[in-house]
């Protein structure tokens, strides 16, 4: 029987068995003595920056624009009438009573009356055609007409015949096709202007086209308004009453056509 401490059995056991560890991995050592020594390693490259960009300018096409301030609202001021003060309705015409209107037709040419309207037509080159009203006889007043022109072009003309005695002496309002407005007067066998030609924004040029025609009439004060727009004003002492008509005439070789309707005239007081 052994009588080593059991403390010394131990240690000698851990003795055998690291011995026996060495021997299985003798050969091991051998071998990785053999192998080749390892390539060092590439050291990693030096990290280059890249040059900062400079930014290229963008065009803007349509710029935004800072809101604007409203404005305060204006104070509309009402357009001065200059039409004086009107009486009472002396005619009233709506075109349906033939026998107020002198009428006919030629081969070149058509005074007729339908569908609440008196209808000019004129086929002659440098043709002048006119119709008028039998009754009343007015010295002042104040009358509103329509104008509908159906075939219209250039220097062609259409309007309104004023005073007209028994000896054909008359004023005659105006309106080309292009856009003017004058005043003619024929009296005592000669013709004037007393006011010529004259462009107007309130005549529409060509056709079709509607035009409200005016005029104030009191003693030799003359005022002509086209669609509630004041014209202008002669001072004419030479007619002083007379009959009321229409007219067209053409200055072309193409036809011209213009229909007349709602016929009003009232008293000036």
């Amino acid at each position: 029987m052994s009588n080593r401490h059991p403390i010394h059995k131990l240690e000698d056991f851990k003795t055998g068995r690291l011995l026996q560890l060495l021997i299985v991995l003798l050969p091991f050592v051998g071998l990785v003595a053999c192998l080749p020594s390892p390539t060092p390693l590439a050291p990693l490259p030096t990290e280059t920056r890249l040059p900062t960009e400079t930014p290229i300018a963008t065009t803007v096409w349509f710029p935004p624009t800072a809101t604007p301030s409203p404005f305060p609202t204006p104070v509309i001021t009402p357009t001065v009438d200059l039409r004086p003060q009107l009486g009472g309705v002396i005619i009233q015409d709506d075109f349906t009573n033939p026998s107020l209107w002198t009428l006919g037709q030629t081969a070149s040419s058509s005074v007729a009356m339908g569908n609440n309207k008196l209808s000019l037509v004129l086929n002659q080159p440098g043709g002048y055609l006119f119709s008028l009203r039998q009754e009343p006889i007015l010295d002042d007043f104040y009358l509103e007409i329509t104008a509908n022109t159906s075939l219209c072009r250039g220097t062609d003309e259409y309007g309104m015949l004023l005073r007209v005695t028994p000896s054909l002496e008359f004023y005659r309002f105006s309106l080309s096709c292009d856009g003017q407005v004058r005043l003619d007067k024929y009296y005592q066998g000669r013709a004037s202007s007393p006011q010529p030609w004259r462009m107007s924004g309130a005549v529409p040029p060509g056709a079709p086209s509607k035009s409200r025609l005016a005029v104030w009439a009191k003693d030799k004060e003359l005022l002509f308004y086209i669609n509630d727009e004041y014209q202008f004003t002669v001072l004419d002492p030479s007619i002083s009453e007379g009959r009321l008509g229409v007219f067209i005439r053409s200055d072309g070789d193409n036809t011209v056509s213009i229909n007349f309707s709602d016929l009003v005239v009232h008293q000036v007081p």
